[in-house]
């Protein structure tokens, strides 16, 4: 089966189309976004979601506003752009990729001297940032598929799939690389609660490319590292700071697991996830709503006195990765990430 991209610009009707992900794996809904309103509520209800596909739909959100804005003043129409990237950064402040695509938009964007020039500066930035967003997941996929060892068993958490990037994915782009390459990967899929991405989604994807997958309960995976059944834990990223990395909920869990059962962990995510400037202690975790714990479908599951805690993302230090894989190479440890990447940063 050929999916659409999970993200992409109709340039007939100037709107952005997606995979709206709350309907899978139930049914395959291509939805289209007209306005920036309609495009940050796709997101605050993850509709889309995952750092990539975040990048390019803030990209193509300030686009979408560049190209509905009928402002003729240089200044009210950079107003309206800048807005609506404010708007949109608001829905998930944990995820880093979504403001560096508005913001990258936003600068080709200033540099235009006319509203005309503005408008394809925009357009024209957007879609150059959906490119190189599959192009680096393939690049990631290349440079990790040596860490899988053939006939190994991968686990892999939430969905770092083509699902939340533009194509292939990055921790699911590691695996697919490596079954490309022709090695047998068996992939264990923690379900992540409480919105089931890995259950939903990954497995999902992973099927409909022929990959084999098997879903286990998230608790599942400490005893089947102990039992010796999984080889290496693959996970993507939301935000990479210089002394942790940020990912769904459960990520920490995996990570203290697997340090235990000398099981190794590595990260995939593309230069634009990481956060160079600040540390762990100063980035906000979003809080999603009672509802995601307290129901399942349409049954409670929780008291209606009882509180609920609900992170979307947790932080794991860097001292339990065991390597970050980039569009540029592998980072090992010692991390040093300011160091480590400077060479390729200075290259972009």
């Amino acid at each position: 089966m050929t999916l659409p991209a999970t993200i992409a610009w109709d340039a007939e009707t100037c709107s952005i189309r997606f995979i709206d992900q709350t309907k899978l794996p139930g049914r395959l809904v291509v939805a289209t976004c007209t306005t920036v309103p309609r495009l940050a509520a796709a997101i605050r209800r993850l509709g889309i979601r995952g750092a990539p596909a975040l990048g390019v739909a803030g990209a193509f959100g300030i686009a979408l506003a560049a190209q509905k804005c009928r402002k003729t003043g240089r200044t009210e129409f950079l107003d309206t752009l800048e807005r609506a990237g404010r708007d949109l950064a608001g829905t998930r402040p944990t995820a880093v990729n979504l403001s560096w695509g508005i913001e990258r938009t936003l600068a080709a964007a200033r540099r235009a001297a006319t509203v005309p020039g503005m408008q394809e500066a925009a357009l024209s930035e957007a879609l150059a940032i959906a490119r190189e967003d599959e192009a680096c997941c393939h690049a990631i996929g290349n440079h990790g598929a040596a860490l899988i060892p053939d006939g190994g068993t991968v686990l892999t958490h939430c969905n770092a799939g083509a699902l939340a990037c533009s194509a292939w994915g990055t921790a699911l782009g590691i695996i697919r690389s490596a079954v490309s390459k022709g090695k047998q990967v068996r992939v264990i899929a923690s379900e992540t609660r409480p919105l089931l991405q890995g259950a939903r989604l990954t497995a999902w994807e992973l099927l409909e490319d022929g990959i084999g997958v098997t879903v286990i309960t998230d608790s599942m995976a400490a005893s089947m590292m102990h039992a010796g059944t999984i080889d290496c834990v693959i996970v993507g990223a939301d935000r990479i700071t210089p002394d942790a990395v940020f990912n769904k909920i459960g990520t920490y869990m995996h990570a203290v697991c697997a340090r235990h059962h000398s099981v190794p962990l590595y990260v995939a995510a593309p230069l634009s996830t990481f956060d160079l400037i600040n540390t762990a202690g100063e980035i906000t975790i979003e809080e999603r709503g009672r509802g995601e714990v307290a129901t399942c479908g349409r049954q409670k599951t929780v008291p209606d006195k009882a509180a609920v805690y609900n992170p979307s993302f947790d932080a794991t230090p860097l001292d339990l990765v065991g390597a970050i894989v980039t569009e540029h190479g592998v980072l090992r440890p010692p991390f040093d990430l300011k160091l480590q990447t400077s060479r390729w940063r200075e290259r972009r």
